[in-house]
């Protein structure tokens, strides 16, 4: 399984405020190989690679979350990850992106909203982990391949309700693919991705066992302002929930509302979503709701310095099993 993860916060040209999710994954459906073992393709639909969109608008002002989730077989030429030189073309139906070195270009469009992005670097890719081999469990196998753009500068165009008005702000990248499910006792995870008005950023994940505990190789990476990134063990990390929301649709209780403290770095931060509901639910897809919102932060970065910012949290296993329908 992989992704191509991207969240945003931005500021339309009224000054309005939204928050924006697209996340492309890639399942691989039979073991490398087993093609070769299987009678010849009867049709053009056989294919082992399954392709899923999830998409969001976070409208804050409006207290809306609009969403969507798509899935497509790697065939006929509805979804497929084609890769040329040092750029690689992600579509699935009418959602795209189209990554090169120099920008990332999103777009794609619902009946209730769309989005039409250019994201361009503002520093370079931070390997998370050790060099980008991020522990997930107790077993070497249990990891995955885990690297961000932490701070892409961001300009384009929203569509909300027919609506279309341009927008700026900033955006997080997440590529991360792995072989290896989690362990059976792992519940689910909350990850943070933070970004902060020192020009820092702030990546954390717990990984939540069935009783509430975090396992051991959850952990963390601070990005200083120049662009190096300090690994974080997550001893190191002391995470508080303030709040709790629950959602009509599901009756999940998830946090609503953090204190993050890294003693090392005299780091003290408060959390909290921009709007309360911001679950995403996948009928399409996984079967698999979760939480994925945009948030606030105020407190003091490194060095004990104000500093506010502004970031995305994913919450899941809160509304059930994190196993997809695949």
């Amino acid at each position: 399984m992989e992704w191509w993860y991207y969240t945003g916060n931005l500021v339309s040209d009224r000054g309005d405020s939204y928050g924006y999710q697209l996340t492309f994954f890639r399942y691989q459906t039979s073991p490398p190989g087993s093609e070769a073992k299987r009678p010849p393709a009867p049709s053009a639909w056989r294919t082992s690679q399954i392709y899923f969109v999830h998409a969001a608008v976070s409208d804050i002002r409006g207290k809306r979350h609009l969403h969507e989730d798509l899935a497509a077989r790697n065939a006929l030429q509805l979804a497929e990850a084609a890769q040329k030189g040092e750029s690689t073309r992600l579509t699935l139906r009418n959602w795209e992106a189209a990554i090169a070195p120099s920008e990332h270009l999103l777009k794609g469009s619902t009946e209730h909203f769309g989005i039409d992005l250019t994201l361009k670097p503002a520093k370079d890719v931070v390997l998370h982990g050790a060099n980008g081999y991020s522990r997930k469990g107790d077993t070497p196998e249990r990891a995955s391949c885990y690297y961000s753009f932490t701070r892409l500068d961001t300009r384009g165009e929203l569509t909300v309700d027919g609506k279309k008005f341009q927008v700026r702000g900033e955006s997080w990248m997440d590529r991360e693919f792995s072989s290896a499910p989690l362990e059976p006792d792992v519940a689910g995870w909350d990850w943070f991705g933070l970004q902060l008005s020192d020009n820092t950023e702030l990546m954390i994940y717990f990984l939540r066992k069935k009783d509430g505990a975090h396992t051991a190789a959850s952990s963390g990476t601070f990005v200083d302002a120049t662009g190096k990134a300090e690994h974080l063990p997550g001893e190191a990390i002391a995470l508080t929930v303030l709040d709790h929301w629950k959602s009509l649709d599901t009756g999940a209780v998830y946090p609503a509302g953090w204190r993050i403290l890294i003693h090392d770095l005299n780091l003290d931060l408060t959390v909290v979503p921009n709007i309360q509901d911001q679950e995403m639910a996948t009928p399409e897809t996984t079967g698999v709701a979760y939480w994925e919102g945009s948030v606030s932060v105020r407190g003091t970065g490194k060095g004990g310095k104000p500093a506010t910012g502004s970031g995305y949290v994913e919450l899941t296993g809160y509304a059930g099993s994190t196993r997809t329908r695949f």
